[in-house]
């Protein structure tokens, strides 16, 4: 399964196009296709970064038109990159699409048609996960600590917990995030790695000439978690884009700092 670039109403962004996506309407956004100034120019997604609502409501519209989502059924989390998960409905759904998340959670999971599930990244690894058996959707923001706390497992554990889904039956798109190209860091984020992953975090790990830094494999390291989880290698797509490599397409923390806009992504059962 490949995560693919596509163009739709003028607006860029990645989804899953295997027909077993189907019954799903997802994707990931690029910062392409909006209506914001700059600094957040232009499909700024992020109520919390400064940039008006008007615009950051209107960005929402285009881009749930894009990919076939409903601007007005999102539910969104405040995310605190931890290994939170929590399960959503309706009740959930926010007044305005350009409202932010009120409740502390990286993970979003539901069963309800009609509940859009959106979370946020700008270098940080998105995670998308449906159940086209259950009928059953994820959506998880994976930074360095969410990884270390195996927010993706934890997504797949609250599938099957609270809504009966197989591991064997889940599938998952890991979306633009930063590389290992570019993610270089001190010990703490190799050491998170391993506390959680143990020696299967290695292949993730690269040292740097000295030995005081490291480049890190974030998409990896999570696809792993997943395979942990019991989700099969075959039904993981892996985006392989760098969003601080490619600025023309992406936001990168790591790079912009503060003083740029929000991807999003978003899935919602059709």
């Amino acid at each position: 399964m490949d995560i693919i670039r596509q163009e739709r109403h003028g607006v860029s962004f990645y989804a899953c196009t295997h027909p077993a996506w189907a019954g799903t309407a997802h994707g990931f956004s690029t910062r392409l296709g909006g209506v914001s100034p700059a600094p957040w120019g232009s499909m700024n997604l992020g109520a919390n970064r400064g940039d008006a609502p008007a615009n950051v409501e209107e960005n929402f519209r285009r881009f749930c038109a894009a990919v076939g989502t409903d601007p007005d059924a999102l539910v969104k989390n405040h995310q605190v990159h931890s290994g939170l998960v929590r399960s959503v409905g309706r009740a959930d759904v926010m007044d305005s699409p350009a409202a932010p998340g009120v409740f502390d959670a990286d993970g979003l999971v539901t069963d309800e048609p009609g509940v859009c599930l959106t979370i946020f990244s700008g270098d940080c690894i998105p995670i998308l996960l449906y159940d086209p058996k259950a009928r059953v959707i994820a959506a998880a923001h994976a930074g360095w600590r969410g990884t270390a706390s195996r927010i993706a497992a934890r997504a797949v554990e609250a599938m099957v917990l609270d809504y009966g889904c197989d591991p064997g039956d889940i599938l998952a798109a890991i979306g633009p995030g930063i590389g290992p190209c570019c993610f270089e860091t001190h010990a703490d984020v190799p050491d998170g790695l391993r506390a959680g992953l143990g020696a299967e975090a290695e292949p993730f790990i690269h040292p740097l000439p000295g030995g005081e830094k490291f480049t890190v494999d974030l998409k990896g390291a999570n696809a792993r978690w997943l395979e942990r989880a019991g989700v099969a290698p075959e039904h993981i797509a892996l985006c392989p884009a760098c969003t601080a490599c490619q600025l023309d397409l992406f936001w990168s923390h790591r790079v912009q700092g503060n003083r740029r806009g929000s991807m999003a992504a978003m899935i919602q059962l059709v």
